[in-house]
């Protein structure tokens, strides 16, 4: 029987980019959160081998550099499973938007396989096989609010913020992250005429330290917090008002967090920083680039605010749509679908 699951974006809150590794990637430190927006990934099994791949749009590939199918070739592998693996992607989020669509394709397509064969693989094993494909296909094992360190591939579970409307403006831009690193590298050293401490005043370890400074200061207030009140470090309000289920989010984005790569990509698409701006303008509490865009998300304290921002940016003939943040319960009982 083929199974289809749901395949949920995620947006950054804050991202910092530290030192070029050895091995080529940057040292980053950033907080995911899943949201609501999502594709749709069927697989099924068919006689014969291989791995096949089918997509009606055309910027995604359907060879071997597809990210589902070098993520389920490495699971077919490690599960010692025979059969031809069907994997069907309807697209729904942007692709090269900043939104984890291919990453977060890849994680759905791998749960989807493991329920088709009914075969499971251990956690660990799921994490490391997902984190040698890709940066941030390790955070879609997860879900929910998620922290990011190593190159973001290296994650950790935090306590979840409470469900929050966001709106998600996609402009039809598509940014490249390599080479947004390579403007930001270029930026950071000078080499584009520009002086290195106009970008920043730190360091690349001393933003990584305040980076974790920051998060760790907001989970020693939220730990308070909770322990006044009397409930668990869950990030779930023990009141419905909207003040308190507001708190730890504006908690979060009150500690100054930003994504280091609106300081390279603003200044090549000024309509991006002019969409930011919109959404600050239209009530959000929070706005920001997504990863390295060129989605672009604003956090709203109520739905009927929201959906009056997303209209002026769509009566500027840029696509908003108003979606939810997803609790990590929340993410995973709607992921976890054979059917709609």
């Amino acid at each position: 029987m083929p199974v289809t699951v749901r395949s949920f974006a995620k947006i950054n809150l804050g991202l910092h980019i530290g030192a070029l590794r050895p091995d080529g990637f940057h040292e980053l430190r950033t907080v995911y959160q899943t949201i609501a927006l999502h594709d749709v990934v069927r697989v099924h099994l068919a006689r014969g081998s291989g791995i096949e791949i089918r997509c009606d749009d055309p910027r995604v590939p359907t060879d071997e550099s597809n990210t589902c199918y070098r993520l389920v070739a490495r699971a077919l592998a490690v599960l010692k499973a025979r059969g031809r693996v069907i994997i069907e992607i309807e697209k729904r989020l942007p692709v090269q938007g900043g939104l984890g669509g291919a990453s977060a394709n890849a994680v759905a397509a791998l749960v989807a396989v493991e329920r088709v064969l009914q075969k499971t693989m251990p956690a660990p094993e799921r994490l490391r096989i997902a984190a040698e494909v890709g940066s941030d296909l390790p955070l879609f094992l997860v879900g929910g609010t998620v922290l990011g360190v190593g190159r973001g591939e290296e994650v950790y579970p935090l306590p979840d913020l409470p469900q929050t409307v966001c709106v998600v403006a996609t402009p039809d831009i598509g940014v490249s992250t390599p080479k947004a690193f390579a403007d930001w590298d270029r930026r950071l050293n000078g080499a584009d005429g520009s002086a290195s401490g106009k970008l920043t005043p730190f360091s690349p370890s001393d933003r990584m330290l305040l980076f974790g400074r920051t998060v760790s200061a907001w989970l020693s207030g939220q730990s308070q917090s909770n322990a006044k009140s009397g409930r668990a470090l869950s990030g779930v309000p023990v009141s419905k008002g909207r003040g308190r289920a507001e708190t730890p989010l504006l908690d979060l984005v009150r500690t100054g967090i930003e994504n280091d790569f609106e300081q390279v990509v603003f200044p090549q698409y000024p309509e991006l920083r002019g969409v930011k701006r919109v959404l600050g303008r239209g009530g959000a509490s929070y706005a920001s680039l997504s990863g390295s865009g060129s989605a672009t998300y604003g956090l709203f304290r109520s739905r009927a605010a929201a959906a009056k921002a997303a209209a002026r940016l769509r009566s500027d003939g840029i696509p908003a749509v108003v979606s939810t943040t997803l609790t990590r319960p929340q993410y995973w009982k709607k992921f976890l679908v054979s059917g709609f």
